[in-house]
């Protein structure tokens, strides 16, 4: 966009430097601008067929199909079944082009609107010429799984790695996360447990602490695997396991006291047992099964592997590497591979026990009672040095980065430092290492949690180097970025939620609701005219909480934890009274709402009382008010935990992304203390009651 309007609503002009740029970064020369536009005009000409059409099913889709003017054209549908169908002519005139001394003329065609779902392929033949284009039928809504779609649905939101077990190395593993969903379930009548993401990192420490910024988004973390579920650790020798019992016992003195998960600690520890684990002998059916992922996963799980282990001997960031091993089809690259058969061989065997043990959880989560069982987070983007961006050099922009133009709350603009997505690649391809992403995350859940889903129809791009405020938009076609999450979800029978909060323009929404996409709902930010939204206002199609990750637990905000944080971190503009004030202001016609609703007494004195938890409870309560189809409890407020998970805009002037779970008294709280809490079932409780 060479315009655009910021938040205070004005009008803003883009400069002509960061139009350049980010022309450049789709491989565009922008030098002259007027020969740029030309192109981009004459380039939809010079094609047959475009390169992806989106359709919705059960809706016809008309596509423009370029051949020299007066030449006969035929076109047809090959499905993914192989059999094929007739695309007919429409009676739809378009005046021919002149390009370059030919005349270019312009037939329509009609995709019929009775297609099955799925990835075909739309042909056509001039002559001697032939063209083929990606064909996507999407679903026109999505909504929930039939299996969860009678009743409301409510779970737990945690942070994986914040849990602590006596079996867990120090952070939180799929082990517990299997158990938390099997008590949550079968215990509580939840129907989720919804994850930060457990997207890749690094493959060696120092690795990166947040969980939105990964290195790859398309695999999964091993620092998240049980060691000791892995089938081959029963068998090992003695003086194996007892290797793998001296790391752990290494371990534990110096995790037991932290106050903060040491990602770096346990990994360590637990990669060196991994390699113990791994070198075990195989049966042949886990060997067939290990061949049978590796075929399915293919070349984007080679490369992966071989990313890492190209990581491992010469840094986490791919862009300070040498030169020959800077694109994954460099020849240095084979060669590196070859050279290094087994170390490359470990790493695809991390995502195969890491693919098993999120299957198992899925499969106990659904077997103690969940309708939809583990829900994903999907991070915006990828570490710029990490792995994704390394393999897919040329489906993620060069020279720029995602962030986010200034507004109420950052009024010099954010830069996330993670590469876009091209989308004219992704159209080039079919949108298929975004099919790809979409189709992993959802292989063992039932459901996705898109973070800032504006992002499939519009980012904030920002010229490497430049100043967060110096960036424009770029527009995606949202139309097949929705289309193929629909796709995927419906295929794996999982629901998505878009987390919608923020300045989106309302025909964003509305266009995910239309598509069956919920929103999501934030019990804080739910407003109308300055004051608490009735519930019944609230949307329907969303999923509704109370407070969220970048906020410090209910039982924290309800005492302003957050604004002193703020200002103990440099962080707050205003006075700290003045600020207070005005979070206590919040607060309290909040509790005005809820006594109003008669779920709260009268003389009920909290949050300023000793214990919060009879408001907690209200305002878990009064989400039940609401039309939302999913409720969703922080797993912190349950137990009631104080402690901010990430107070945006720090790295480590706060331990962002590595604060443990823990009790009121700020004491990490043990996942077995957590099954027996009394307050987690009174919680639960006004949200559903236990089964008997």
């Amino acid at each position: 966009m060479t315009e655009y309007v910021d938040w205070r609503g004005r009008p803003v002009q883009v400069a002509a430097a960061t139009i350049e740029s980010v022309l450049s970064a789709l491989g565009v020369d922008a030098s002259d601008p007027e020969r740029a536009r030309r192109h981009q005009a004459n380039e939809p000409w010079l094609r047959m067929l475009p390169p992806t059409v989106v359709t919705v099913a059960g809706e016809t889709r008309w596509v423009p199909v370029h051949v020299p003017h007066g030449d006969p054209v035929e076109v047809w549908v090959e499905l993914e079944d192989g059999s094929a169908r007739r695309a007919d002519q429409v009676d739809h005139w378009v005046e021919p082009r002149e390009i370059d001394g030919s005349r270019i003329g312009e037939a329509t065609f009609e995709v019929p609107g009775e297609l099955p779902l799925g990835y075909h392929t739309l042909r056509a033949r001039s002559g001697d010429t032939e063209a083929a284009a990606h064909l996507v039928v999407t679903p026109a809504w999505l909504g929930l799984p039939e299996r969860a779609d009678a009743q409301r649905q409510w779970g737990f939101a945690t942070q994986l790695y914040s849990l602590r077990s006596a079996g867990s190395w120090g952070i939180g593993d799929l082990t517990d996360l299997t158990d938390l969903a099997v008590w949550s379930g079968s215990r509580l009548g939840a129907d989720y447990v919804l994850v930060n993401p457990l997207h890749a990192a690094e493959p060696l420490a120092p690795l990166e602490p947040s969980p939105y910024l990964p290195s790859s988004r398309r695999f999964f973390n091993p620092i998240y695997l049980r060691v000791e579920r892995i089938p081959e650790y029963a068998a090992l020798p003695q003086p194996e396991r007892d290797a793998v019992d001296r790391l752990v016992a290494e371990l534990a003195p110096w995790l037991t006291p932290q106050d903060q998960v040491d990602r770096n600690a346990a990994w360590t520890a637990k990669r060196a047992a991994l390699h113990i684990v791994y070198a075990a002998p195989r049966s042949a059916g886990r060997e067939l099964d290990l061949a049978a992922f590796r075929e399915r996963e293919g070349v984007a799980l080679t490369d992966f592997a071989t990313w890492n282990v190209l990581a491992e001997d010469h840094g986490n960031d791919a862009r300070e590497w040498p030169d020959r091993y800077r694109r994954p089809d460099a020849p240095a690259v084979a060669a590196f591979a070859a050279e290094h058969t087994d170390r490359v061989d470990f790493e695809c065997w991390l995502q195969w026990v890491l693919d098993e043990q999120l299957q198992q959880a899925q499969s106990k989560a659904t077997g103690a009672g969940m309708r939809l069982g583990i829900m994903h987070d999907l991070a915006v983007g990828v570490h710029p040095g990490g792995a994704d961006a390394w393999r897919l050099p040329d489906v993620y922009a060069q020279g720029v980065q995602v962030g986010a133009p200034p507004d109420p709350y950052n009024q010099l603009g954010q830069d996330w430092s993670q590469p876009p997505w091209r989308p004219d690649r992704l159209a080039e391809l079919g949108y298929a290492p975004f099919r790809d992403l979409i189709g992993a995350v959802l292989r063992h859940a039932g459901g996705v949690r898109v973070d800032h889903i504006l992002g499939l129809f519009r980012l904030w791009w920002i010229p490497v180097g430049g100043p967060p405020d110096q960036g424009t938009y770029v527009r995606y076609d949202h139309e097949a970025m929705i289309g193929v999450l629909a796709l995927e979800a419906h295929r794996a029978g999982a629901v998505v939620v878009g987390e919608d909060l923020g300045v989106v323009p309302p025909e964003t929404r509305d266009f995910l609701a239309s598509r069956g996409v919920l929103g999501t709902s934030v019990l804080w930010f739910e407003q109308e005219d300055g004051q608490p939204a009735p519930a019944e206002h609230w949307r329907e199609w969303s999923l509704a909480s109370v407070t969220t990750h970048d906020f410090p637990p209910t039982a924290g905000y309800l005492v302003g934890d957050q604004v002193r944080l703020q200002h103990r971190l440099g962080l707050l503009q205003g006075d700290l009274d003045a600020e207070l004030a005005a979070a206590r202001e919040q607060v309290d016609a909040w509790l005005d709402e809820v006594r109003r609703r008669r779920l709260l007494s009268d003389t009920a004195d909290s949050p300023y009382a000793a214990d919060p938890e009879e408001v907690v409870r209200a305002l878990h309560a009064y989400l039940t008010l609401t039309p939302a189809r999913l409720l969703c409890v922080a797993l912190t407020d349950a137990v009631g935990d104080r402690r901010t998970q990430n107070q945006p805009g720090t790295t480590d002037e706060y331990p962002n992304w590595r604060v443990p779970l823990a009790g009121p008294d700020g004491a990490p709280l043990p996942l077995e203390e957590v099954f027996t809490s009394a307050r987690a079932r009174r919680l639960a409780a006004t949200l559903s009651p236990p089964p008997p």
